[in-house]
């Protein structure tokens, strides 16, 4: 489900899971393990977050797999998506998201958690489109966003739940540069490395210092908020709206 390869000091992190690389428990612990693996590493001082195929950087949550789960299992897994999301914005090396493939719902939020993203020109899609699901965006995400691109970008993206191609991404904040496809992992890795190369404490400093505030505001109501979804992927109205995005699966 996870490759991990390396170029000089920068970590290469590509989600292996099918071509859509649906998030589900498995996914998660991977990615975690791999991630805290990559944290200790001496001898990485940067890191890219990518699929292994050009279709999908990941598609979101497995609904097939968490469909039918029982609440308290479906919630299990949910709390550790969202620690995990955490994780990724609080990484104390610099981590940049080259999106070669679509990056919609819970996935377009492990992109939205990176410092810097790339992604490929031409008709790469990326949003967040949980309303049209019957759900909530995860709480997390939604701090997150909201601090990335600005109050009124956030309430567009979310109330909407549209999907939106690297031109509009880049009006709108999402991401910070469109490169022809060959272009991004490379150009992805160059940054990561730029980045890596700064005295790591300096960094590590400068990033907490950003993403504190944003924590800060998650963690004040992070349990409540998560109930929450977890009590909106059982409503009825979801349950109608996800049994007809898993055809799509």
């Amino acid at each position: 489900m996870i490759l991990l390869e390396q170029v000089e000091d920068v970590a290469i992190i590509k989600l292996n899971r099918n071509i859509t690389n649906a998030i589900g428990p498995d996914l998660v612990e991977a990615l975690m393990t791999t991630l805290q693996s990559v944290e200790n590493d001496p001898e990485i001082n940067g890191l890219v977050l990518t699929s292994a195929n050009t279709k999908f950087f990941s598609i979101g949550f497995n609904i097939p797999e968490l469909y039918d789960a029982e609440k308290e299992v479906f919630a299990r897994f949910f709390q550790s998506y969202v620690r995990l999301l955490r994780y990724l914005f609080t990484f104390p090396k610099p981590i940049v998201a080259a999106v070669t493939g679509h990056a919609t719902a819970g996935g377009c939020f492990l992109a939205l958690c990176c410092d810097y993203r790339y992604i490929a020109e031409g008709k790469k899609m990326m949003g967040i489109n949980e309303i049209k699901l019957g759900v909530p965006a995860p709480y997390v995400g939604d701090c997150i966003l909201r601090a990335l691109v600005g109050f009124r970008n956030a309430r567009d993206v979310l109330d909407s739940g549209d999907l939106y191609q690297p031109e509009a991404l880049i009006h709108r904040g999402l991401v910070d540069k469109v490169l022809p496809l060959e272009q991004v992992l490379p150009a992805a890795v160059e940054k990561a490395a730029l980045i890596g190369s700064m005295p790591p404490r300096a960094y590590a400093v400068i990033k907490r210092d950003r993403v504190e505030p944003v924590e800060e505001e998650i963690m004040g109501r992070l349990a409540q908020k998560d109930k929450m979804f977890v009590e909106c992927w059982y409503s009825e109205a979801a349950r109608l709206k996800l049994k007809e995005a898993m055809q799509k699966f």
